[in-house]
């Protein structure tokens, strides 16, 4: 509890203040910006190179040139550049890692994505061909937001969550699928949410997919329906919400151990919570190998457009099955995951702009999440409660594991898992969760390549 309301005061007030930053947004932090314009006016030809004409009467000698270049200098600086949206974001970047590291909040995600937002808030001259920016063209970080604008990176951490995901909770006991699919009414939901408040449709497909709590997934679909490049029937260009849209699905994948259990709570009684689930059973390994061949053939038909993402899914889980491709598994688990998580993270970070970001749109995107991520979490719990009144004795369902349907693999397992032991010191739901939570990665894909296929 004192995690919960510490998390909820962070993000009350970072709200509070970014609803009333759009009028400080422009102003510089330190008003001797205004007096070095002058300066910059003046050195403009030193800037640029060149020598005064011949005749001016101005003479220049070495201290007269020092001067210039320290203005210069000086004109260029993040302290003349910055603006209170910078110090804004910036606030939020610390905010990410300071939950990282003193909550263990994802901290492989919200490090990264913390020192990317600070990094893309640092201020500069834009127009000095100096190519520092992840939005102008040339710079290293923006030949790495390559990955995210094109969709490049989700699919690589997909067959990296394939390579260490065991779907055998999943096989023995084929039923909890439903509880995947029951979450995925949150993206659904936020979807007509979204166009309620005026976004258009492939902008609110692209929102709704934050239901999910699956940041690969949220990029993917973003990147083709909101990358600020495709243009709507009336003409009009779609937003670039990439950025947004990553960040809040990263931020409710951080806050699942915050989120969730009040949900959980209120949606179960406690009788419910004490449920015994029989254990799962073997899986032989023909089956093991068998599953990934069948679902990647079955979820294709379903939904083309999410090849991409599950195709390489169910690669790498048969190539962690098959036994006899144990060093590209590794690979694909281990240092490719990281490598790819490191540039994905940083590079989405540092899309944030305060120019770009801090919109009254980001701040709709972050409600449209949270309201998305709480349904879809209440989803597979009430879900999980409607199949209880068709099984009897120890074929019922503990409804705490649907809360494990949402795609935030494995962290809303072991909240589910977590939340089982508080209750029975005893009654281990790990493996049962992990069915529900395997399947809302798969269910989360699918609805995305519905989506897009309607959509784009």
């Amino acid at each position: 509890m004192k995690r919960f309301i510490t998390v909820i005061g962070i993000i009350a007030l970072l709200a509070l203040l970014w609803s009333g930053m759009e009028h400080f947004a422009g102003l510089p932090v330190f008003p001797v910006a205004s007096a070095n314009t002058h300066c910059m006016a003046d050195t403009g030809s030193n800037i640029s190179g060149s020598m005064p004409a011949p005749g001016t009467g101005h003479i220049y000698n070495s201290g007269s040139k020092a001067l210039d270049g320290l203005s210069t200098f000086f004109s260029f600086s993040g302290f003349v550049n910055i603006t209170w949206a910078n110090v804004f974001m910036i606030i939020i970047g610390l905010v990410f890692i300071f939950l990282a590291i003193r909550y263990e909040y994802e901290p492989l995600l919200l490090i990264p994505i913390g020192t990317g937002i600070i990094i893309g808030n640092m201020p500069f001259v834009q127009d000095a061909g100096l190519e520092l920016g992840v939005y102008e063209e040339g710079s290293v970080l923006n030949y790495l937001y390559f990955g995210v604008l094109k969709g490049v990176y989700p699919p690589l951490i997909f067959l990296g969550i394939g390579a260490m995901t065991d779907f055998s909770s999943l096989i023995s006991n084929p039923r909890l699928m439903l509880l995947g699919a029951a979450a995925q009414v949150g993206i659904f939901l936020t979807f007509l949410g979204a166009l309620s408040l005026g976004f258009a449709l492939p902008e609110a497909g692209a929102i709704g997919i934050i239901g999910g709590a699956d940041g690969p997934t949220a990029i993917f679909l973003s990147s083709k329906l909101a990358d600020g490049v495709n243009v709507l029937p009336d003409g009009t260009t779609v937003r670039n919400l990439i950025g947004p849209i990553a960040i809040a699905a990263y931020s409710y994948m951080a806050l699942v151990p915050v989120i969730q259990p009040p949900i959980m709570r209120l949606l179960t009684t406690r009788k419910e919570r004490l449920i015994r689930m029989k254990p799962p059973r073997a899986v032989s390994r023909l089956e093991k190998i068998l599953f990934p061949i069948i679902g990647l053939i079955i979820t294709a038909l379903i939904s083309p457009s999410s090849l991409p993402l599950l195709g390489m899914l169910f690669f790498g889980n048969l190539l962690k099955e098959s036994g006899v491709t144990r060093r590209l598994a590794e690979t694909a688990r281990g240092s490719m995951i990281d490598i790819v998580t490191i540039l994905l993270g940083l590079t989405v970070g540092a899309s944030t702009q305060a120019d770009v970001f801090l919109t009254p749109t980001s701040v709709l995107i972050f409600g449209l999440g949270a309201v998305s991520f709480m349904i879809a979490t209440a989803g597979g719990l009430v879900f999980a409660k409607a199949m209880n009144l068709f099984l009897r004795g120890g074929d019922r369902i503990n409804p705490l594991i649907g809360a494990a349907g949402v795609s935030a693999v494995p962290d809303s397992a072991r909240v589910v898992q977590h939340e089982g032991l508080r209750y029975d010191p005893t009654n281990h739901l790990l493996m049962h969760a992990m069915a529900p939570n395997v399947s809302g990665v798969i269910g989360s894909a699918v609805a995305a390549g519905i989506l897009l296929s309607f959509l784009l």
